[in-house]
Parts: C-alpha cells; sequence; structure tokens
C-alpha cells in the first residue's frame, strides 16, 4: 500500500478507537514499553500528542522512564525558523502553546544538542516489518534522527499491527522497536 493511502486508512482507523478503549490499549502499550530494557539511557525525546487526531498519549511511557531513569530529563520537539525540528527540555513548569498542525510545542524552553538524546518515541500512524514508518508526510523525525548519535533507540507505539509500505524512501530512517499493545516488534 502507499503512504498516502496509508495516511487516509490509518486516520480513519485510529479516529473511530473510542475514548475506552484507547485508554485500554495505551496501558497494554505500557506494559509492552516495560519490557525493554534502558540502560545508560537519561534523556528522552517524547512528543505532545496531535488530540484532534486521536493520536497515541506517551505520558505513560514518559513517567515510567522518568521514574525507572533517576536522572533522566524529558525533551519535546519544535519546529524551528528552517522548518526542522529541535529538541528542547521540559519540565512540570514548561509552558507548552498551540503551534503548527495542532501541535502543543514548550516555548522558552533550552534546546538540547540531538546527539545527547538516548532515546526518541516518534508518532506514527503505521509501519512495516522493517521497522519504517508512516508519519503525517513532512519527514521532521527523519531529518532529526540523522543528527543524533548513531545508537539513538529509536521506538514507535502503534495500536495496530505492522502492515505492507510500498513505496519506502532511501531518506527513511528505520525504527529500532515498534510497540503495539500486544507485541513488541524488534528490527
Amino acid at each position: 500500500m502507499l503512504k498516502k493511502d496509508i495516511r487516509k486508512l490509518y486516520k480513519t482507523l485510529r479516529n473511530n478507537i473510542s475514548e475506552k478503549e484507547k485508554l485500554k490499549l495505551e496501558d497494554l502499550i505500557l506494559i509492552q514499553f516495560q519490557k525493554i530494557g534502558f540502560d545508560n539511557c537519561s534523556n528522552l525525546l517524547s512528543y505532545a500528542p496531535i488530540l484532534d487526531n486521536n493520536e497515541y498519549n506517551p505520558i505513560l511511557i514518559e513517567d515510567y522512564f522518568l521514574m525507572m531513569n533517576q536522572n533522566a530529563q524529558l525533551h519535546y520537539p519544535i519546529v524551528n525558523v528552517e522548518n526542522n525540528l529541535d529538541a528542547v527540555l521540559v519540565n512540570d513548569q514548561t509552558v507548552f502553546e498551540k503551534k503548527a498542525f495542532g501541535i502543543y510545542e514548550p516555548v522558552n524552553s533550552k534546546i538540547t544538542n540531538p546527539l545527547d538524546i538516548d532515546v526518541i518515541i516518534l508518532p506514527l500512524l503505521a509501519f512495516n516489518n522493517l521497522g519504517y514508518r508512516v508519519g503525517y508526510g513532512k519527514g521532521f523525525y527523519d531529518k532529526f534522527v540523522v543528527n543524533c548519535k548513531p545508537q539513538v533507540i529509536k521506538i514507535g507505539v502503534s495500536f495496530f499491527d505492522a502492515v505492507d509500505i510500498d513505496d519506502v524512501n532511501e531518506w527513511d530512517i528505520p525504527l529500532n522497536h515498534c510497540i503495539t499493545p500486544n507485541k513488541i516488534y524488534n528490527f
């Protein structure tokens, strides 16, 4: 299936998940996430979900990661003036504002060197059995990841199992893991 068709289909499938079912799926995803070890990982780049798109909310994963890694820090992406992603440090006092694409971004936060990021939770609509993901089509995360250290752990989270993607591109960056409610895909 082509990415444009996957985007359309999986946006619809995800929007058809009820709030009650979504909470259950997010709990199951957390259980799967807890099976992955994160030794020597202290910087997690996560994201604020687009609520209108019924995206997976990574807050449970963030809380678990911070609890299990005593000196861990949480980072969120922002879109900079060059229309690329920067990671910024966030905490309980961070103020968020709704920005482009309906995404809440931290404001007035310190930019993080991409080489300092250990783990990235990447938003996605779908993924395949080789670890390639289908996002919203802007390539923000693929461009960001190339500036990270080679051993950065890239994790996708999906309510659905893997699909076939017919148009993977040379600049697409594969995940290391994709977590679904019932399985961890390792690539």
